[in-house]
């Protein structure tokens, strides 16, 4: 904050700053670290600014003359050029929302594409508020949902040569989901093209039978 104390959001949490470099050095190096041991891909989470709390109040530091659509790239830039040597994949999570517009945390998935082997798109229909993608209540559409989502990331990575894969909501926020929606989004991944899925579940408690092959 302005007075020097630290910013925290909304939970509570503090953050490191995306603009400081020793921040940067920090993170890759862990990346170079799991890298050396044999893992084959560094997927990036959390890769952009803060999106809740007083985000106007939060002060910073060493920012080198970039901007937030600016320095989010240019760490994945440094993080792909340092990490290219082990020959790891490199990836990204993103918000389901970034490929429809830019929500003012650093994160466009075009500007990503040519540091990223993979991006992986948090299409949780929770996320999506009334309206959002032409649709009344996302959350309860599940796999529509899914479908109008990699759909717009598809039209934005137009070009590059990066894999899509979905993050899948395996928990429930607005509404209560079990294995018909869990199921929905994964078909809808499957269809759209995305070259996987990931299932989240904070508590790590997922949904008996969300990963047996189809009746």
């Amino acid at each position: 904050r302005a007075d020097g104390s630290v910013w925290r959001d909304a939970a509570g949490l503090g953050w490191s700053n995306p603009y400081d470099r020793r921040v940067w050095k920090y993170n890759v190096d862990v990346a170079v670290a799991a890298a050396r041991a044999g893992f084959d891909e560094i997927m990036f989470d959390y890769v952009r600014f803060p999106s809740d709390g007083d985000v106007a109040g939060a002060v910073y530091g060493n920012r080198g003359g970039l901007s937030k659509r600016e320095a989010v790239p240019a760490f994945l830039r440094y993080a792909s050029r340092r990490l290219e040597p082990y020959g790891v994949r490199v990836s990204a999570a993103v918000f389901g929302l970034s490929a429809s517009r830019d929500l003012g945390v650093g994160q466009l998935p075009r500007r990503f594409a040519p540091y990223l082997d993979t991006v992986y798109a948090m299409t949780y229909p929770s996320l999506f508020g009334p309206g959002e993608l032409g649709l009344a209540d996302p959350s309860r559409t599940p796999g529509e949902t899914v479908a109008r989502s990699l759909a717009r990331f598809q039209k934005r990575l137009r070009g590059h040569d990066v894999l899509i894969v979905s993050w899948v909501q395996d928990f429930s926020f607005t509404r209560p989901y079990g294995l018909e929606e869990v199921r929905a989004q994964i078909e809808a991944a499957r269809i759209a093209g995305a070259k996987g899925f990931l299932l989240w579940n904070a508590e790590g408690v997922y949904t008996d039978g969300a990963l047996a092959p189809a009746a």
